[in-house]
C-alpha cells in the first residue's frame, strides 16, 4: 500500500460569500488549488466532494459540480459525501483510501456549503436532520439545543463552568484575529463572551450566542497524491494516522457527557502514530459549541472527566500554551460552512506544518493533530498529520 500525501490546498474566506451556490464557491478555489499542487486538471484521477446540504439548495448531486468549473475534469470519477458535519473529512478518507488502494494517483478532495442564503429559522431545522429525529427533531434551538442539554447537564454534574466556556470563545476569537479566512475577525475579550447581554444572549441553555459556532458559506480543497508522486511535488504532508469511530446516533443510547466515540478515535490515533500528546504542536478540533471543545479536551486526554474546564483555566491550549488548541480560531472564529469544515481543519494543519500559516503559525510545528465530528460525537475523525517534504 502507498501512502497518500497532502501535496496543496486551497481555501475561500469563510462568511457570507457573494458566491451564490457552492458551484461557483468550487470553481473559485479549483484552480488555486491545482496551481498550489503544481499539477494540471489533467493529472486528477478522482473527485471526492463533500457537501451536507440537507436543504441548504436544490441542487444536489454535487460530486459532479466540480467539472463545470474545468473541462478537463469532465470524465474524472466523481463522489459525493455526507456524514453530518464531518462530511468534509468523511470526503478526505475517501480519497485517502483511494489512492492507498492503488485505484488513482491524485485526488482532489473538495468540502463546500452555502448556509446563509437559508432563512436562518430554517438553518436550526435542517441541521437537526443530522440528529436523532425520531426524539430529537423537537428540541428547540437547533444543534444548540442539543449541546445546550449537555452543558446543563454538565453544569449539573460539575458545577457551573460558564466562565470557562467563555475563556474558550475568548481564546478561539482571539486567535481568528490572525487567520484571513475567518468568518468573525473580532477579538470580543472574555468578559463580553462570559457576560449575558442584549448583544450576547442566552441561545440554549447555559449556552450564550459566543458559545455558537457561525452560519457560513465557504469552500476548501486538498489535492491528495501517492507517495511516489509527492516526492516529484513541491510539498508533502503525510498522515501518521488517521482513525473514524461512530458510536449510538440517539443521545437515549449513551453517556453524552462521555464523548466513547471521539475518546476511542483519539487513542486509536495516537496509538497509530506512535505518539503522545506531548508530541503534539498543536490541535485543530471541532468546536461546534464551547461545551463541545471542553468535552473534547476530557475525550483527548488533556483531563479526567469533569475536569475539562481546567484545561483553559490554566492556559494549557492557548497559543503561547503547551498545546495550542484552534490556532486558526476554530470553528467558533473561522466558521463552519458543514460540507467545509473537515476538509478546512486539514487545510489549516497543512498549512501549520509547512510552515505557511503565516501569523496563525505556531513555531516549530512538526505533528499536529485534527478532530472532526458528526452530529454529537457520532461520527468521529481524528488524524494525525506531519511534514514529509
Amino acid at each position: 500500500m502507498t501512502h497518500a500525501q497532502i501535496v496543496g490546498w486551497s481555501h475561500s474566506r469563510f462568511g457570507k460569500s457573494e458566491q451564490p451556490d457552492t458551484e461557483h464557491l468550487i470553481a473559485e478555489i479549483l484552480a488555486p488549488a491545482l496551481d498550489h499542487a503544481g499539477i494540471g486538471a489533467e493529472d486528477v484521477d478522482g473527485i471526492f466532494v463533500g457537501v451536507f446540504n440537507g436543504g441548504f439548495s436544490r441542487q444536489d448531486f454535487q460530486g459532479a459540480l466540480v467539472a463545470l468549473a474545468e473541462d478537463k475534469l469532465r470524465h474524472v470519477p466523481a463522489i459525493r459525501y455526507e456524514n453530518a458535519c464531518a462530511t468534509g473529512s468523511a470526503a478526505l478518507y475517501g480519497a485517502l483510501d483511494f489512492i492507498e488502494s492503488g485505484r488513482g494517483r491524485i485526488a482532489l478532495v473538495v468540502g463546500a456549503e452555502k448556509m446563509t442564503a437559508t432563512p436562518t429559522a430554517e438553518v436550526g431545522d435542517i441541521l437537526l436532520g443530522a440528529s436523532y429525529v425520531a426524539e430529537e427533531a423537537d428540541v428547540p434551538a437547533g444543534f444548540a439545543g442539543l449541546f445546550g442539554k449537555v452543558a446543563g447537564s454538565y453544569f449539573q454534574k460539575y458545577g457551573d463552568q460558564s466562565d470557562a466556556l467563555a475563556m474558550i470563545a475568548a481564546k478561539n476569537h482571539k486567535n481568528g484575529m490572525n487567520n484571513p479566512y475567518a468568518h468573525m475577525r473580532k477579538d470580543f475579550g472574555f468578559e463580553f463572551c462570559n457576560t449575558v447581554s442584549d448583544k450576547n444572549p442566552h441561545v440554549a441553555g447555559p449556552l450564550r450566542r459566543t458559545d455558537c459556532s457561525l452560519v457560513s458559506d465557504g469552500a476548501a480543497i486538498l489535492v491528495l497524491a501517492d507517495a511516489e508522486t509527492a516526492a516529484t511535488l513541491n510539498r508533502a504532508i503525510g498522515f501518521r494516522a488517521r482513525v473514524q469511530m461512530n458510536d449510538f446516533l440517539p443521545m437515549s443510547r449513551r453517556d453524552v457527557l462521555d464523548m466513547t466515540g471521539a475518546r476511542k478515535a483519539w487513542a486509536g490515533a495516537l496509538e497509530g502514530a506512535k505518539a503522545s500528546l506531548d508530541d503534539l504542536s498543536f490541535v485543530e478540533t471541532h468546536d461546534c459549541f464551547t461545551i463541545a471543545e471542553m468535552l473534547e479536551y476530557e475525550a483527548m486526554g488533556l483531563a479526567e472527566r469533569g475536569q475539562g474546564h481546567r484545561v483553559i483555566r490554566d492556559g494549557l491550549t492557548a497559543m503561547d500554551g503547551k498545546l495550542p488548541v484552534n490556532p486558526s480560531g476554530g470553528l467558533k472564529s473561522k466558521g463552519h460552512p458543514i460540507g467545509a469544515t473537515g476538509v478546512s481543519q486539514h487545510v489549516m494543519a497543512a498549512m501549520q506544518l509547512s510552515g505557511d500559516a503565516g501569523d496563525m503559525q505556531v513555531p516549530g510545528a512538526n505533528l499536529g493533530a485534527v478532530f472532526n465530528m458528526g452530529g454529537l460525537a457520532v461520527a468521529n475523525y481524528c488524524s494525525i498529520l506531519e511534514r514529509v517534504k
